[in-house]
């Protein structure tokens, strides 16, 4: 770990000398939102710490904490904020190290991609009532025409999915949701393409792992009681992503005391259950589920905290493709006509460091991904 980690003498916290003296008491979370983040390399050696391994390195964070509905918050260098967890007593100073060695620690790739650039999972809805392309790539010649296309643009990986998890959409019996998704895998994995399988049933989770899928991403978070067994089984990496209810009651009254902390809360415990299992931190990436239980406001309130899933230790992706709060928040525009608002959002993500966006619109998303990388090189020219 760089110079910074180290704890600063105590007199140097005294901007948060007055900060959540409460903090000593039990609990108490304690939680590190990186800011200020430029390049590793326009930092002189020590002055800063790695974001996730990648390009971004950070000095400064806002420091949360939270008691129950009690919280607070303030931005203060690393340094500062480690002196001031020392002062509170070794559990909160144990927990900062904790949230600053997750933060820092290189990722290793996840289901076989090197994580040293932005990746780009393409969707591939092979169904009848997706919110935003249902019924355009239902049957399995048509789907597999698309996901050809979407490689050739230039996708790292596609998400092949059966059932329509949208706002009020009704659920799908594991077996309708093989015949559709399988013939889709087997035709992909063949070929050598990496494949997810987007499902939250561990029946068709082990089909498509048998069929060549490479891993799993479950919107429900490894609830169905036989996925996570399955998971740690075949030694699959899994996407966990948060979402509060089911889809087809979750938009009708969402509620957070908190939206960011209480979905970081949740993915904690879902990692720590994974973890517990056998599944080590590289084989799981977060999602903190756009649009799956939330309103425009708790979306945008989890966006600005993107940097803060890091500290979970593990890969981060991002899925805001043409989702609702992206015509919500302009003119109502139909899904399909919300390429700009997706591409804005997602490249806001990589400014904080997202290691996958899920698209639908994968030719405009490299390009964009191209441009970002071009002007946040991995290393200052």
């Amino acid at each position: 770990m760089p110079p910074i980690s180290k704890p600063a003498p105590k007199s140097a916290a005294g901007s948060l000398a007055s900060f959540a003296p409460w903090a000593a008491e039990g609990g108490v979370r304690v939680y590190l939102r990186p800011v200020g983040l430029l390049p590793i390399a326009a930092w002189s050696a020590g002055a800063a710490v790695p974001l996730a391994g990648g390009r971004f390195a950070f000095a400064t964070a806002e420091l949360i904490v939270r008691q129950g509905a009690r919280i607070e918050r303030a931005f203060a260098p690393l340094t500062e904020i480690l002196a001031w967890g020392w002062e509170r007593g070794t559990a909160v100073a144990q927990s900062l190290d904790r949230r600053l060695g997750a933060l820092t620690r290189g990722r290793a790739p996840f289901g076989g991609l090197d994580l040293g650039r932005p990746r780009i999972m393409a969707i591939v809805n092979v169904t009848p009532d997706s919110f935003s392309d249902g019924g355009d790539f239902f049957d399995a010649g048509t789907a597999i025409a698309h996901g050809e296309a979407m490689l050739e643009a230039g996708a790292d990986l596609l998400d092949i999915g059966g059932e329509s998890t949208r706002p009020g959409s009704a659920a799908v019996s594991p077996e309708e949701e093989e015949a559709r998704v399988l013939p889709v895998v087997r035709h992909f994995a063949a070929k050598g393409a990496v494949v997810s399988v987007d499902t939250r049933h561990a029946r068709v989770m082990r089909a498509a792992l048998d069929a060549g899928a490479a891993l799993i991403n479950d919107v429900a978070g490894l609830r169905d009681p036989g996925a996570l067994p399955l998971v740690a089984e075949k030694a699959a990496p899994v996407v966990v992503m948060h979402m509060q209810g089911e889809p087809g009651t979750m938009q009708r009254n969402p509620a957070y005391e908190d939206a960011a902390l209480d979905v970081f809360d949740w993915l904690e415990e879902r990692v720590g259950a994974c973890l517990a299992a056998g599944v080590p931190l590289d084989r799981i990436a977060v999602d903190p589920g756009i649009g799956f239980g939330k309103t425009v406001e708790h979306n945008l309130d989890i966006l600005r905290h993107t940097a803060l899933y890091h500290g979970l230790g593990c890969a981060l992706l991002i899925g805001l493709s043409r989702k609702t709060l992206i015509g919500k928040l302009s003119r109502n525009e139909p899904p399909k006509e919300r390429l700009a608002g997706s591409l804005a959002g997602g490249l806001e993500t990589l400014n904080q460091g997202a290691h996958i966006l899920r698209v639908h619109d994968v030719p405009q998303t490299v390009q964009a991904c191209a441009v970002w990388e071009g002007l946040h090189p991995a290393r200052v020219p």
